[in-house]
């Protein structure tokens, strides 16, 4: 990583599962920089101003995979509200890049919202990726204080575009619990999600990464975890991976697996 000058979400988020995760030899990519032009009130990533785009980060991301020899890779990114396609160009870049150097490696992508520009999101799917990605990460009435340069319908359109979108990828969301939504809350934002065809889902506790981030109002309980799990699945969600320390690309792989199974089923 150091080699090639890449980064990971893994670092930049402070991560509880990077031992594991960088155990196993698998991480999270994260292009476009380490500075986020939003601050989200639960987020690590620094945010401010980002210094310009390098042009050849898609192909040292795709060198590193091949060095690697890895067969599944996640590439997320900052908010880039300062570029013109939100950095559409650069996550196809990286696609191509991987596709070429190493045809067999499944790629999922962690995209932002583009501001709700579906012309930069067709750009990501034209390149054709395994798996898209959008967290919602919280429920609506909590969106203002938690990411608010971000919008709730916004994100769900977006979601809902991925699934229209033809050869169909599977759409893919998570969550935080913690922040201090209600329980009924969380059972709309899951009827959200299944009524944009999301069909793969994972749900995590929300750590506090320091005391100038939001607080945690509460920790859930590993039953509660199950009772969400249990929730989602009954809505048609294909696969759920629900626990505290449950991230949105952790055993990323393994949800690409579990969701091929179920779906050929």
């Amino acid at each position: 990583m150091k080699d090639l000058d890449l980064r990971t979400v893994c670092e930049e988020a402070a991560c509880p599962n990077i031992g594991d995760c960088w155990h196993h030899g698998t991480a999270t990519f994260m292009i476009l920089g380490d500075v986020c032009t939003r601050a989200c009130g639960y987020c690590n990533v620094i945010h401010g101003r980002p210094g310009l785009v390098d042009p050849q980060e898609p192909l040292r991301l795709a060198q590193a995979v091949a060095r690697m020899n890895l067969s599944y890779v996640v590439v997320t990114s900052v908010d880039r509200d300062d570029l013109r396609d939100g950095g559409a160009s650069i996550f196809a870049a990286t696609i191509k890049s991987i596709r070429n150097l190493v045809p067999r490696c499944k790629v999922e992508v962690l995209i932002p919202d583009f501001r709700g520009h579906s012309i930069d999101l067709q750009t990501v799917l034209n390149a054709r990726p395994d798996i898209v990605n959008h967290n919602m990460e919280t429920v609506e009435r909590l969106y203002p204080r938690a990411r608010s340069a971000g919008q709730y319908r916004r994100a769900l359109t977006l979601l809902d575009r991925v699934n229209g979108h033809t050869p169909r990828i599977p759409v893919k969301s998570g969550l935080m619990v913690g922040l201090g939504e209600q329980w009924n809350e969380l059972v709309t934002l899951l009827n959200d999600l299944r009524s944009v065809g999301c069909e793969i889902l994972t749900i995590g506790q929300y750590l506090r990464p320091s005391r100038a981030h939001m607080p945690v109002d509460r920790y859930y309980h590993p039953d509660e975890f199950v009772a969400l799990k249990e929730c989602a699945t009954k809505l048609g969600f294909l696969h759920v991976e629900s626990g505290p320390l449950v991230r949105s690309s952790y055993h990323a792989h393994e949800q690409s697996v579990a969701f091929e199974r179920v779906s050929r089923s």
